[in-house]
């Protein structure tokens, strides 16, 4: 149990059979009456984001998350198997199960799978993926690092808005969390 008065940025809790994540809060204090904690919670499970007020003291069960990290070895038909680089024991997760950053998943890649007991929750990829390009328009003598962007497909069939310049069959590095080009590798 924690207390709404332990709330804080990214405290997991149990509502309603869901586990929220605090995203915002803010604990009132009213010159009359009681005070409160006026929060903002992200729904773990499907992303819902509610806001809800706790009286100041009142409890709450608290989730908890557990991580593991885990390595991305195969695809098998529609799911992915992860083997846990503890234990080598194999889990399969579907697309839906990971989200829509399954595009930029990769054989061998390292990933935190964050569970509330059977019930897999997130699957983090790195901040960064480096990824080569497979398809986007020729390049032109001229094309600046300053001039636009262009379509770019990767290898893992993802679409990534490139500058001008880059070419088929360069090594890119993308941010995984705004689906944005950094640079070259």
């Amino acid at each position: 149990m924690i207390s709404s008065n332990d709330f804080r940025t990214g405290v997991t809790i149990v509502l309603d059979g869901s586990v929220w994540r605090v995203v915002e809060f803010l604990h009132v204090k009213p010159g009359k009456g009681s005070a409160f904690v006026r929060t903002k919670l992200k729904n773990a499970q499907n992303g819902n984001v509610v806001e809800r007020t706790f009286r100041a003291g009142e409890t709450v069960p608290q989730a908890t998350l557990e991580k593991s990290e885990m390595q991305h070895t195969y695809k098998d038909a529609e799911e992915y198997v992860f083997m846990d680089m503890e234990t080598y024991e194999e889990a399969r997760l579907s697309a839906s199960e990971i989200g829509d950053r399954v595009k930029y998943l990769k054989d061998g890649m390292s990933v935190n799978v964050v569970r509330w007991g059977e019930q897999v929750l997130e699957v983090e990829l790195p901040n960064s993926v480096t990824l080569e390009v497979i398809e986007t328009d020729p390049g032109v003598k001229g094309d600046t690092a300053t001039g636009g962007t262009k379509p770019a497909i990767v290898e893992t069939g993802a679409q990534v808005m490139v500058p001008l310049f880059i070419a088929r069959g360069e090594r890119i590095r993308i941010d995984t969390r705004t689906d944005s080009y950094q640079g070259r590798e």
